[in-house]
């Protein structure tokens, strides 16, 4: 499934969909070991670092940044999609989150933006509030080998978060 996937990304205009990150090879063709491939479009700028986070076990520990599993940082690439392979240790279900950092300074700004699995609607008022999304919404189910997890940035612009168009 996952190669019917890459390949079709593949034939789209500007599609490089070719793993990175330090456990990139554990997302290739063929790989049998239980992976999610964090595929992340939306980019405001290409500057920065991407950051994802994956978590598992009780929906209610998703988002605690004790409770992450796996944090993977990479540098912002210039163009098309980012595809983050982040390993899991076997079959279940899990929950991942993105931060676009673009100043790169390891701090959440007002420029940044963030995306979770399932691209959940998050209001300013969310973000205010530590208000977690509905775990229905962000959770994702990993079997053996890899399963592709889409997630759109979303920016603050004009006092609401919205992704770019």
């Amino acid at each position: 499934m996952i190669a019917l996937y890459l390949a079709a990304l593949s034939m789209t205009p500007n599609a490089t969909l070719k793993p990175i990150g330090p456990d990139a090879a554990k997302c290739t063709a063929g790989s049998t070991h239980p992976a999610m491939l964090v595929v992340v479009e939306g980019f405001k700028v290409r500057t920065g670092t991407v950051r994802v986070r994956t978590f598992g076990g009780s929906p209610s520990t998703y988002f605690d940044k004790k409770k992450t599993l796996l944090r993977t940082e990479v540098p912002t690439p210039r163009e098309g999609r980012v595809a983050i392979c982040m390993p899991v240790d076997r079959p279940g279900v899990y929950a991942v989150d993105v931060r676009h950092d673009i100043n790169a300074n390891d701090k959440t700004d007002r420029s940044d933006g963030g995306g979770a699995s399932g691209n959940p609607h998050v209001t300013l008022f969310d973000m205010l509030f530590s208000r977690k999304p509905d775990p229905k919404i962000v959770q994702v189910r990993v079997g053996s080998g890899t399963t592709v997890v889409p997630v759109t940035l979303t920016y603050l612009q004009g006092g609401s978060l919205q992704p770019i168009r």
